[in-house]
């Protein structure tokens, strides 16, 4: 029996993380990939359409595309805890 790979376009801090591993940076930001609806605005099911995210490393913070900020999580700080005792 087989598991089905999870789809790590589909947006869950899961598999944020996990295209964090890989991610390219540009300008401090990691490039990410998600599914969209016909909005623009994060999936929570697979459509045709994936856009371009960035995710500032230090802080948390998704945008989109245009910058946009899109969500923001502590969670999602790389560095969260870094340099504490």
């Amino acid at each position: 029996m087989t598991t089905a790979t999870p789809d790590i376009h589909l947006f869950s801090e899961e598999m944020l993380r996990k295209q964090l591993e890989t991610a390219d940076e540009k300008l401090g930001y990691k490039i990410v990939h998600f599914y969209v609806d016909e909005h623009g605005v994060l999936s929570k099911t697979p459509s045709t359409t994936t856009e371009v995210f960035y995710l500032s490393p230090s802080g948390g913070t998704l945008r989109d595309k245009s910058f946009n900020l899109v969500t923001y999580s502590a969670r999602y700080d790389m560095y969260k805890g870094l340099g504490r005792a």
